[in-house]
């Protein structure tokens, strides 16, 4: 283990299997932000999403992915171009890696994927604390990026400090929180619910985030949300919400985001007049 993944791991307090795993994953995924800043992946792409909330911002839950969206439309763009940087990364921390390229539609996917009871074991992890885990389990973490992006975006920089400063170029919070609202509003999970998504629209009302209107709408436009020739306004944007959150399964919500939190207690107020009478603090922009 070298010092500088020494001193990420010391960021936590674990005692269980599960909770060095997680923390391998996000050391896992801040090496990999290290990578793609070397290969001079934020030239053309931003980080947005769950994991970009948890890194960059300090959202209070864990998130498994690596979420990129491109500036412009690019539909030639290679994602693959990049494995070789991010391998090369995390071998230099001593994890040994394997990334495998999957691809759908507009958006490009591959994950990294590595032995989790060796890598656990070299971060200093004690034998007999994981002895729970399959000697195969394989550790992966998704990335991916929409090469088609609906217009609008503002791009921010923000940096980080370990395992080395480097700088990470991101959705500014108002945009990202517009990304958040469209996947409360359209993602579809047959009959489950992303809780994960609403736990964090609620984080992002909690921290008096505004909502840039114009870029929802142009985000709902795209993906066929909203066909209607009238502009978004926040009445509608409200109603919207109001509508689905009649919809959602509120113990199916929570049993989703538990995983991911460390205080089980702060979804317990969660029912769907907490819900409602959330959407009403929402600020526009």
């Amino acid at each position: 283990m070298t010092a500088a993944i020494e001193q990420m791991l010391q960021r936590y307090a674990c005692h269980e299997p599960g909770e060095y795993e997680r923390a391998l994953k996000e050391i896992i995924q801040e090496i990999a932000l290290v990578g793609l800043w070397r290969a001079h992946f934020f030239e053309r792409a931003a980080f947005y999403g769950g994991t970009s909330l948890r890194i960059l911002h300090g959202l209070n839950r864990f998130s498994e992915d690596l979420d990129f969206t491109l500036f412009q439309t690019d539909l030639k763009f290679d994602l693959s171009h990049y494995h070789n940087s991010l391998r090369l990364e995390l071998e230099s921390f001593g994890f040994k890696t394997e990334i495998v390229k999957k691809e759908k539609s507009s958006v490009q996917s591959a994950f990294i994927k590595m032995n989790t009871v060796q890598e656990l074991l070299k971060i200093g992890v004690e034998e007999g604390k994981i002895r729970g885990v399959h000697p195969q389990t394989l550790l992966k973490i998704k990335f991916e990026i929409d090469t088609d992006p609906p217009p609008g975006a503002t791009i921010d920089v923000r940096y980080l400090y370990q395992p080395i400063p480097c700088s990470v170029k991101t959705l500014i919070l108002p945009d990202s929180f517009a990304g958040k609202i469209h996947a409360c509003l359209c993602r579809q999970w047959k009959n489950r619910v992303k809780g994960r998504d609403w736990f964090d629209f609620i984080w992002f009302v909690g921290k008096n985030t505004p909502l840039n209107l114009r870029y929802l709408e142009s985000r709902l436009r795209q993906s066929g949300g909203l066909t209607n020739e009238n502009l978004l306004t926040p009445n509608s944007t409200v109603e919207m919400l109001a509508n689905k959150i009649e919809q959602i399964d509120i113990e199916k919500a929570k049993q989703d985001v538990l995983p991911f939190i460390q205080d089980k207690e702060s979804v317990a107020v969660w029912s769907k007049e907490f819900f409602l009478s959330t959407i009403e603090r929402i600020q526009f922009l």
